[in-house]
This record gives C-alpha cells, sequence and structure tokens, in this order.
C-alpha cells in the first residue's frame, strides 16, 4: 500500500467518524426538541417533521413510524438526485431518530399555557440544531431540503422558493385543522429552527467573498495586505465597459474573504483609494484551504 493510498485511507476514516458523531449529535438534539418540547405541546415546525407532527396531531399514529414512513420518498429522491451513500446515511440517522424518539423520554415540566414562546423558540432551536448537524455529518432528517432540490431542478423556481411554498401549506393546513394560534407559534418554531440550520451549517463566523474592480488596485491590494491582514487573489481582467465609458486596457481584479464583522472597515479603506472603485459583495457558505484567518499584523 503507498504512502498516497494510506492518507487517503487516514482522511476517509477520520472523515467517518467525524460525521458519526454529527450525526449521532443532531439525532439527540432532535430528539430533545421534539420530546422535550414540541411534541408534548401540540407545537409544530415546517418540513416534513411538521407534516409528522400534524398527523400524530390528527391520528395519534405514533410520530416515530410516521418520521420514517413520510421521509421514505425523499430518501429515495435522494439516492436518484444526489448520491446512494447520502440516501443510505439519511435512512439510518432517520430511523435512528425514530427509535430515540419510542424509547427515551423527556420531561422538562414546561407549563403550556404559560410558558408557549419559550416552548416555541427552544423547540426551533433544538431540533433547527439537529437538522444542521446532521447535515453536516452528510445526511439529512428532514427531507424537504432534498424535495426542494429536485423540483428547483425541474422548474424555475430556487430551493428557498420551493421550501417557502411547502410550508405555506403545511402552516394553512395546521392553521385550519388545529387552530391559528398553534398555527403562529409553529410558524416561530420554523423560523427559529431555519435559523439555527443556518448558524450550524455556515459556522459561527460568516465569511463574505469581496470582489474589486479599481484602477488603483496595487494600492488597495497594498492596504489589505498590509493594514488589514487578509489574503488577497488576483485576477487578470480584460477590457470592459463600466460608469465612465469602454475600458480599453487591462486591469486588475481583486479578491478577498472577510468576517461579516469585517466588511465595513475594508469598504471603508477602499473608499480611501478609490471612492470609484466597484465592489461586489456575496455570503460564502463555507471555506477550506487559503489564509482564512487574519494574518498577525506588525
Amino acid at each position: 500500500m503507498t504512502k498516497t493510498t494510506q492518507l487517503s485511507n487516514t482522511i476517509d476514516f477520520k472523515n467517518n467518524v467525524k460525521n458519526i458523531i454529527l450525526i449521532a449529535l443532531g439525532i439527540a438534539s432532535a430528539t430533545i426538541g421534539l420530546k422535550g418540547f414540541l411534541l408534548p405541546n401540540d407545537f409544530l415546525d415546517g418540513g416534513v417533521t411538521g407534516i409528522s407532527l400534524l398527523t400524530n396531531q390528527l391520528t395519534d399514529i405514533n410520530i416515530s413510524i410516521l418520521i420514517v414512513v413520510i421521509n421514505i420518498p425523499f430518501i429515495f429522491i435522494g439516492y436518484r438526485q444526489i448520491s446512494p451513500a447520502f440516501a443510505i446515511k439519511t435512512l439510518i440517522a432517520i430511523i435512528a431518530l425514530a427509535i430515540t424518539l419510542s424509547f427515551v423520554e423527556i420531561n422538562l415540566n414546561i407549563d403550556k399555557n404559560t410558558d408557549t414562546l419559550l416552548i416555541s423558540v427552544f423547540g426551533g432551536f433544538f431540533l433547527g440544531a439537529g437538522i444542521g448537524l446532521c447535515i453536516r455529518g452528510g445526511s439529512v432528517i428532514d427531507g424537504t431540503e432534498v424535495l426542494a432540490i429536485a423540483l428547483s431542478k425541474k422548474s424555475s423556481l430556487s430551493v428557498g422558493d420551493v421550501i417557502s411554498i411547502i410550508n405555506v401549506v403545511i402552516f394553512s393546513a395546521s392553521a385550519y385543522l388545529v387552530g391559528i394560534k398553534i398555527a403562529l407559534y409553529s410558524m416561530l418554531t420554523y423560523f427559529v429552527a431555519s435559523k439555527t440550520v443556518d448558524f450550524v451549517t455556515n459556522g459561527i463566523e460568516e465569511y463574505i467573498g469581496i470582489t474589486i474592480v479599481s484602477e488603483k488596485a496595487d494600492e488597495v491590494k497594498h492596504i489589505i495586505i498590509k493594514n488589514l491582514g487578509r489574503g488577497v487573489t488576483v485576477y487578470k481582467g480584460e477590457s470592459g465597459f463600466g460608469s465612465t465609458g469602454l475600458k480599453e486596457d487591462d486591469r486588475k481584479i481583486l479578491f478577498c474573504v472577510v468576517t461579516r464583522l469585517e466588511t465595513h472597515k475594508i469598504l471603508v479603506e477602499i473608499e480611501k483609494v478609490d471612492s470609484r472603485a466597484f465592489v461586489i459583495q456575496h455570503s460564502i457558505n463555507e471555506t477550506k484551504g487559503g489564509m482564512i484567518k487574519k494574518r498577525p499584523l506588525h
């Protein structure tokens, strides 16, 4: 066995162990959210989990059975649209969640009549954290996003549009079937859960990519590297059309990655050098390699 093969096997093994730990933590967190907050108080969520909770309230079918059965079509879609490995991990994660919901008892003694906001917020937080951790581990315990990805490929709708439409239908049905109050609190639960998923999957520090087109590219690059301690990638740009008309000369295009908190500072520094610079900002879901952390300034 070559050193390259050994290194590859080691990386795969570490990655698999990390994924198992993340999925296990995600299942534990989702179980706390469901058994500790949502299920005892008849609260709902969005997505497949929300459909399962609503069906459980209307039919008294065991929530563990519902979560597995309702997710099966989405697992099949994941198998076809994403990968067999993803589908297998998702199936295992969902079955594990169903087992924990069946056998784990959590009693937090929260009064439904006086702590509805607490139930809604923390139920959404723990459930969202569970979903996010499972996504980080390479699986899902709610098949809504899998369906959204599949539908977005066959229509002009984005993934976010599809998820929003699905949840509008769920919350409209819950308002009609179980009452407007529960539906409104369930919307709050979903909002907290979705924001927690974003927080867990994107990380604590949200990174922003900044592209800068400036006639004073070298001066801007110097400030970013020397004064701000950030790395810069330089692209070669050809002629184009801008605010002052046609540009025949080639120029440098700068790209750097900063945290959201540093965005204002870097924009101010660019403004000092070239007030006419063209600056584009966009969110980055994840970064790897390169000089992401800020370099100590001397």
